[in-house]
């Protein structure tokens, strides 16, 4: 069943999304060569005790930290540490959350680490958050799942290959509802697979839907396989990967990006797009 949400449900929800990008400004300015994963994760820690939240990720599942911090070839899940430490050319994805009042709000993004990326990384980068942002475009009444997922494959594939060959659109890990729980029904797959997107499965977007679209595309293979930590997931061939998240709400008005300061009034212009007005002025 999707949960759908009410106006005031939504407000919430933009409250702890604006949580969220707090802790991705503070992360982003924190995340410099020499500082480990850890470090990052105390910044997160901090700001959401400033803001009188709660973390959706400490304690999930047993996940022992507040922030997902995925290193170069890590996809996804990753567990900070302090022996991880950050240096010229690594990239980051930083996948936060935060709850205020029982509802949720989630959003990752991906960083460079120094100086010295590979311009292949770069577009890398691009290439995933712009997909996402077609994704979030697509959310719109009278569309269904399949065209959010459809809306982000065609993106990527419509962009130049790579050297490696082709981007990896990761298959095991893709979007999801959110709300009352952090991860709620429906799946969201960043590929069209009509197989698996019948009935139940491609429900038709309406005023009240919320969604986390979070695309993840490497430089090689979509098969990803998980560590012994039973957390941490990387791609099977090594290759480098780039993960963007952000979590949208589809109102009478139209959508808004609940996990950016300015709703994503910005971005999805260049897309046609009107946002919705912040329910908090």
């Amino acid at each position: 069943m999707v949960e759908i949400k009410t106006p005031e449900q939504i407000a919430k929800m933009r409250e702890a999304g604006l949580v969220v990008a707090a802790i991705h400004a503070a992360t982003r300015e924190a995340a410099v060569p020499g500082s480990t994963t850890k470090d990052l994760d105390e910044v997160a820690r901090k700001v959401i005790a400033e803001h009188g939240a709660k973390s959706n990720f400490l304690g999930y599942g047993g996940f022992p930290a507040t922030i997902c911090t995925s290193v170069n070839e890590v996809v996804v899940h990753g567990i900070p540490d302090d022996k991880t430490v950050l240096k010229d050319g690594d990239i980051i994805s930083i996948d936060a959350g935060a709850i205020i009042d029982g509802w949720h709000g989630d959003a990752a993004y991906t960083a460079f680490v120094g100086g010295g990326h590979a311009p292949e990384l770069v577009e890398l980068s691009r290439v995933t958050e712009e997909s996402m942002w077609a994704g979030i475009a697509a959310v719109k009444k009278g569309n269904k799942l399949i065209d959010v997922s459809r809306a982000i494959e065609s993106y990527i594939r419509r962009q130049p290959r790579p050297s490696t060959g082709k981007y990896g659109i990761v298959e095991d890990y893709g979007g999801h509802g959110i709300g009352s729980e952090m991860h709620m029904d429906p799946h969201l797959l960043n590929y069209v697979d009509k197989r698996r997107m019948l009935g139940r499965h491609n429900p038709k977007l309406i005023p009240g839907f919320c969604l986390a679209i979070e695309p993840m595309v490497s430089l090689g293979t979509p098969r990803t396989e998980v560590l012994e930590d039973d957390w941490t997931v990387i791609t099977t061939d090594g290759s480098w990967s780039s993960h963007w998240e952000h979590s949208v709400a589809l109102t009478e008005n139209g959508p808004l990006v609940l996990t950016m300061p300015d709703g994503g009034k910005a971005k999805l212009a260049e897309y046609g797009v009107t946002t919705a007005p912040d329910p908090l002025g």
